[in-house]
């Protein structure tokens, strides 16, 4: 799935994405472990994406 975020950088376990066009920085987690349903619900609404993009 592209959505239009590019990789900008890491720092520990996390990881800085930004989208080409909109502007918008999100950071996601990027340790083996399952994300939380909250973080999750975060990160989708920081990237102004909807959940059923997810589906």
């Amino acid at each position: 799935m592209d959505f239009g975020f590019e990789f900008v950088s890491q720092r520990g376990s996390h990881i800085k994405y930004t989208h080409k066009i909109k502007r918008k920085t999100v950071i996601v987690p990027a340790n083996k472990k399952e994300i939380p349903l909250g973080t999750m619900s975060s990160i989708i609404r920081q990237s102004g994406l909807i959940k059923k993009d997810f589906d």
